[in-house]
């Protein structure tokens, strides 16, 4: 078993995939007017996730992930929609795809009016709780520099994600205060449950360790923390995946709907796991309808 968890993170993190240089310090604000711009999460990260080995990137993908940064991706001013979006790239929370559950979907969507903040976060290395430290981190200076990074409206900063970086972005959406509350969710065949029948195990075990006490299983299923105060989602993901069970998009869906939460769930016939911006992906075009209409609607 060991040994098919090890190959499936890499499987995963080769190009299937679960899913950038410091210029300045964050939450100072920088104007980046029609420029992408990398800046600092932190001023001073505030936990040691016990990754020793230097940050690497290979095959569009970021390994031993220490220092988190976030990239902001101005929105195109002629499509403006007032809306910005954190980006969680996914990679079973042992890397991180930089390029098609990164950058690739933010080019795309600042094209169309909405400004993006790609989130580079810690990998967790069993520290459950920094990944989900960053990403409230992202969407609090997202409020806090609204006009400065695109003048979109504070109030309309949602969080995106893709596979495992769907569980961070679905824990930032049921584990929240005021100020880091995002508006909406996108959930990319995400990674919802840690309960052993549905969930993925690599990401499981990368994030709570191999023999996590009950209590921290529960507090990371994140459909167990729907309420009434829970975003509004949409989900994207195939019949046919076989890496993470569409389980996790549906038992968070009827969650949703129980709380009457406004939700969207759309599962495409085919297609496996990973797809992300790829053209190759047969319903391509499609999500990227359903998703602007959707967003449209807000």
């Amino acid at each position: 078993m060991k040994k098919f968890l090890l190959a499936l993170s890499v499987f995963l993190c080769t190009g299937t995939g679960l899913s950038a240089g410091v210029n300045s310090p964050a939450g100072v604000g920088p104007a980046v007017a029609d420029t992408v711009k990398t800046v600092g999460l932190w001023n001073t990260v505030p936990a040691d996730n016990g990754i020793t080995d230097p940050e690497v990137r290979k095959n569009g993908m970021y390994y031993n992930v220490s220092v988190p940064t976030i990239t902001i991706y101005p929105a195109n001013k002629k499509k403006a929609t007032r809306q910005a979006v954190v980006v969680c790239p996914g990679g079973g929370y042992v890397c991180e795809a930089a390029e098609h559950e990164g950058s690739q979907i933010c080019e795309w969507l600042a094209g169309e009016g909405i400004t993006c903040i790609l989130l580079k976060y810690r990998l967790p290395n069993g520290h459950a709780g920094i990944p989900l430290a960053d990403a409230q981190r992202a969407i609090t200076l997202a409020k806090r520099n609204a006009s400065e990074w695109g003048g979109y409206d504070s109030t309309k900063v949602g969080i995106c994600g893709f596979s495992a970086g769907g569980h961070l972005a679905s824990t930032a959406g049921t584990h929240f205060t005021k100020e880091t509350r995002p508006a909406f969710m996108i959930l990319f065949y995400p990674v919802v449950t840690m309960n052993e029948k549905d969930t993925h195990m690599g990401s499981r075990i990368n994030l709570l360790g191999k023999n996590p006490d009950d209590s921290m299983v529960e507090k990371y299923s994140n459909e167990l923390h729907v309420s009434d105060d829970t975003p509004p989602a949409i989900f994207f993901l195939s019949d046919d995946d076989n890496a993470v069970p569409p389980a996790n998009s549906i038992n968070m869906y009827l969650a949703l709907k129980k709380n009457h939460v406004p939700a969207s769930l759309h599962i495409f016939p085919e297609g496996g796991h990973g797809w992300g911006y790829r053209m190759s992906f047969k319903y391509h075009e499609a999500w990227k309808t359903l998703l602007l209409q959707w967003l449209a609607g807000l």
